[in-house]
């Protein structure tokens, strides 16, 4: 697990190790976020099989891209903990509490120069490397690719070019990056994935509850 400097630090110096293949991008998951909803449980603690939905997501991250990063809310938190042994790097969100928005902007930092980025939630624990894999191959550096449902309906990861990554600046609440997705429309590209995997995310304990009831 590699510390990244605190949002609002130049993240400069982030490249590709030496003598590794470069991927067009990187992987982001925003997990800066107070879990508010759980009533004083953490979505991305909640276990999936023994693993923690966090790092369940990360490890396959971690099979599609050499570059993922994690925001975190700052230290201490008990989520650094489930990463600790992971490659990915980690980036400390002084301000997590001005939304996903300031999350992503914090993250983006950490991209290396002229890679695009793929945003994948931490709480949405039925996407698989094979769905991350997916979109990576309907992407061709210059549109946004984007993960849907079977039936059509559009979700997540999403995957931005390069070109797009100096939007993330000015990024603030709990839109994420969905001004910058607008703005290319229609110019993106859907990829189906099974089910509702792409929508599928888990905030509160009943939906945690209703979600292990099913498996």
């Amino acid at each position: 697990m590699l510390m990244a400097p605190e949002c609002g630090v130049d993240a400069e110096g982030a490249q590709a190790p030496d003598g590794e293949m470069t991927p067009a991008f990187a992987i982001l998951i925003p997990a800066a976020g107070a879990s508010s909803r759980m009533r004083g449980g953490d979505k991305l603690l909640e276990p999936i099989e023994g693993v923690a939905c966090l790092r369940g997501i990360a490890e396959r991250a971690l099979q599609i891209s050499s570059r993922v990063i994690v925001t975190l809310p700052a230290a201490p938190h008990a989520r650094y903990a489930v990463l600790e042994d992971l490659n990915v790097v980690i980036v400390p969100v002084e301000n997590a509490a001005l939304g996903m928005g300031h999350s992503l902007m914090c993250g983006v930092q950490a991209v290396p120069n002229g890679w695009g980025v793929m945003i994948v939630p931490g709480d949405m624990p039925n996407l698989e490397a094979e769905d991350l894999a997916q979109v990576a191959a309907a992407f061709n550096g210059k549109r946004i690719v984007r993960g849907m449902t079977q039936s059509g309906a559009p979700g997540h990861p999403i995957l931005f070019p390069a070109r797009l990554l100096a939007g993330f600046a000015t990024l603030s609440g709990d839109r994420g990056a969905s001004e910058i997705v607008r703005r290319e429309m229609p110019d993106v590209t859907g990829v189906r994935l099974r089910g509702d995997r792409a929508i599928l995310d888990l905030d509160t304990p009943e939906e945690w509850a209703a979600y292990r009831a099913r498996q």
